[in-house]
């Protein structure tokens, strides 16, 4: 993309991007040098240039041969631009928030495609004030670590549940971090991010990277996916403690109301994958 093309896209006219990207290159010009160098008619140059030093793009100078122009740096240039779209985007939010109506019940977006996947899941990860739960696997842990990091350097309460059980550390996962298998649907992968308990994206991932995912901030969807990886972790940690002690602490009754709830109809073995990975001794 040249500087040109990047230029117009961040609102420049394409007369302006010329004259500015002149100016980058060739240092204090006169109206006519400019003209000459950017290609903008030289009936036209001078409300360019006064168009470009309104919005701070370049100064202008007095000197004996006449005035004469000098682009702003492009460091100090962005840095400009930023602050102004920043202010612009606060204050769009503010007065679209004004106007909005208050929802009922909560939104669900479904999302397909896995590149969408991690842009949503950043967006959730950069938008957290106060804590983060992670449901995630090393595949996903990968590209999203950076954004991981930085929610925990700004005092993000990040916690992550290693869905893989990863014996070795991936270097992805960040945070109060637990290992704890949790098996998702064979040749699947699975992506839970639960942002300040109010906003949650879920997602299912083939073996080939197919995905797809729901973002919601349903109270209710967004409760039972915390519920799932706080208790995945909270029992997994209780087996760890009670191995070797089931059948001193359970009674027969409530290992048989247990088991007949869990989907394999092994409560025990079910805690000791949990806990241990899938070759966890029966």
């Amino acid at each position: 993309m040249t500087g040109n093309t990047t230029l117009r896209q961040l609102g420049f006219s394409d007369y302006e991007a010329r004259a500015y990207m002149a100016l980058v290159r060739g240092g204090l010009m006169n109206g006519y040098e400019l003209a000459k160098a950017a290609g903008v008619p030289r009936a036209n140059v001078y409300a360019v240039l006064e168009r470009l030093v309104e919005r701070g793009a370049a100064r202008s100078a007095d000197s004996a041969s006449g005035q004469r122009y000098a682009a702003t740096p492009p460091d100090l240039l962005i840095e400009r631009l930023n602050r102004g779209y920043t202010a612009k985007l606060a204050a769009a939010r503010d007065e679209l928030e004004a106007m909005a109506a208050p929802a009922d019940f909560g939104y669900v977006w479904n999302l397909r495609g896995y590149e969408a996947l991690l842009e949503q899941a950043r967006e959730l990860i950069d938008g957290a004030q106060g804590s983060l739960l992670f449901g995630i696997q090393p595949s996903e842990a990968a590209p999203l670590a950076g954004a991981m990091e930085a929610a925990e350097a700004r005092g993000v309460a990040v916690t992550t549940l290693c869905m893989q059980a990863c014996v070795t550390e991936c270097g992805g996962c960040h945070g109060d971090l637990h290992r704890c298998f949790v098996q998702p649907a064979a040749g699947h992968r699975a992506l839970l991010v639960v942002a300040d308990d109010a906003r949650l994206l879920a997602a299912e991932i083939s073996s080939d990277d197919q995905a797809f995912a729901i973002r919601t901030d349903e109270r209710l969807i967004v409760e039972l996916a915390a519920a799932y990886i706080r208790q995945s972790i909270s029992m997994a940690a209780l087996a760890g403690d009670l191995e070797g002690r089931f059948d001193e602490l359970l009674s027969t009754a409530t290992r048989a109301t247990l088991s007949k709830l869990d989907p394999a109809g092994d409560f025990i073995g079910s805690l000791r994958r949990l806990a241990h990975g899938p070759d966890a001794a029966q």
